[in-house]
This record gives C-alpha cells, structure tokens and sequence, in this order.
C-alpha cells in the first residue's frame, strides 16, 4: 500500500512538473514489402497510424481495431484517448467481401506483432501493450487474444498481451464469417471462428463491454454474458463485464471509452507493481 502510494504521488508529481507531448505517424505498413509485392490493396489496407507520447518513456499502448462488421470502417485514433499519456495505434485491415474473414483476423495479428516488434523504439514497453476495438474490432479484439495461433505464426505468445477489451464483440461466429458459408444472421454457431470456442484459464486480463441487452443488436449483450461466465467456469480469474443501460450499439462506444483508459490505467499500475 505504500509503495502504490508513493508510486501515485511520484506520477502526479511529474504530470504536473512536465506536459506531455505527443505525435502522430500515419500510414506505417505492418507486413514486410515481400509480403505486400504487387499487392496494392494490401498496401493501401495493412496499415496502421500511431499517435503516442514524445518525452515520456514506457507509456502503455492501446492497439485499436475499428468497427464495421469486417466488411467497412476504417482505421481511426479515437479523440477521447488522446491526450492521456498513452500511444494509441489505429489499425487498418483488408475488408470482406474482397478477402475472408479470416484474413481479417490474420491482419489484426500481423499489426499487433508489428507493435510488439517496435513500440520500444517510440519508448512504449512491450508489457503494456493492450487491445481494444469496437464491434468487429471487439471481435478482433477476442480472436487475436484469444485463439493463439495467429499471433504464435509471428512467435508471440498472446498472453503477453496486457490486456483484453473488447467493445460489443462477437462472441460467437462473427455473422460475416456466416455469411461467407451462406449461413443466415440469425442463425448462431460456435466454432473455431467464435472467440467462445477459445476460452483458457491463462488468457490475459478480461474486461467486456455492451450496450444495454435491451437495446444491443442481435444477441450481443447475452453472447457476451455467456463468454463471461465461460472464462470463469474455465478457471479465468480476471474477466469482468459491463452492461452500458440506456446506450444502443452505435452509442455504446463513447461511454465505453472512459472505462477502457481506466482499465488500461489500473492494469498498468498492477504491472508495473509485479
């Protein structure tokens, strides 16, 4: 307890002593140039946009993966999260119907590794790298730090992530994925494509969000509750869910936001602790 307290002292003190700068890079391609050779839609997608802090060092990192249902939206730094010494990085991804979802979850990995291959170079510490994102990208969210496969093809081991938070994901096979197999959106199926399917005891820490059960799209909130309570009966000892009363799918994200910063906040202070 005191040394959490000395530690919140010395933090306030220097935010108070010292104004945080920040800077933003955009465009970065997180695949190798062989990989995206004579592949212009690769190369105008498979890129990510960074926005961090400039003279502070070993800040957290929150990757972003944008809504959209796999198949729209783009890459985006949300304006809330600036400002609050933290990098943020926006992430790009190739969009069905012109590749497969699963592509798409291939992506989301492939810029994770990027970050854990360079964040140290902009002063990030590879131990506070968290992911979040909104819809689709709470869907990304779940498969990359989940399924450990796509980030183990670049040689991370996934639960070196910080953390989890994903905004009104999919919790079952994503309807695109459906779609694709000619499956209807009403019709739920949990396979290797759901993030259902992944649960472990060892995944990083775990805070779920969704909109109101009553307002939410689809089953989104009951998926989700479902997820919570599977991570447990698994033996997970940090998932939490919130439910945001009053506020849509489309409006949930911007009450989310708040809750996401101090979860990264908190998690980093545990950490940083250990």
């Amino acid at each position: 307890m005191v040394l959490f307290f000395t530690l919140s002292l010395l933090l306030t003190a220097v935010c108070a002593q010292e104004k945080i700068n920040y800077k933003t890079e955009t465009s970065i391609p997180y695949y190798s140039k062989d990989t995206m050779k004579d592949d212009k839609y690769m190369q105008e997608m498979c890129v990510v946009d960074i926005y961090y802090p400039t003279n502070i060092a070993d800040f957290p990192t929150i990757i972003w993966f944008h809504g959209g249902g796999l198949t729209s939206g783009k890459r985006e730094i949300p304006v809330y999260l600036k400002n609050k010494g933290v990098a943020v990085v926006g992430v790009g991804h190739r969009l069905s119907p012109k590749v497969k979802s699963l592509e798409c979850i291939e992506d989301a990995a492939a810029a994770t590794s990027w970050v854990f291959s360079n964040i140290e170079k902009y002063g990030g510490n590879t131990s506070l790298i968290f992911l979040s994102g909104m819809s689709a990208g709470g869907y990304l969210t779940y498969m990359v730090g989940l399924d450990k496969k796509y980030l183990a093809k670049h040689d991370i081991d996934a639960n070196k992530i910080a953390g989890l938070i994903p905004f009104s994901g999919h919790a079952i096979t994503h309807f695109t994925v459906r779609k694709e197999r000619g499956i209807s959106g009403e019709q739920p199926i949990i396979d290797e494509m759901a993030p259902l399917f992944h649960v472990r005891a060892d995944a990083p820490p775990l805070l779920i969000i969704t909109g109101d059960r009553e307002l939410e799209m689809l089953g989104r909130y009951e998926e989700n509750a479902y997820m919570m309570r599977m991570m447990k009966v698994a033996g997970h000892k940090n998932v939490q869910m919130y439910e945001l009363g009053g506020s849509n799918h489309g409006q949930m994200m911007y009450p989310a936001l708040p809750l996401l910063l101090r979860e990264v906040k908190n998690l980093t202070k545990e950490i940083m602790l250990d």
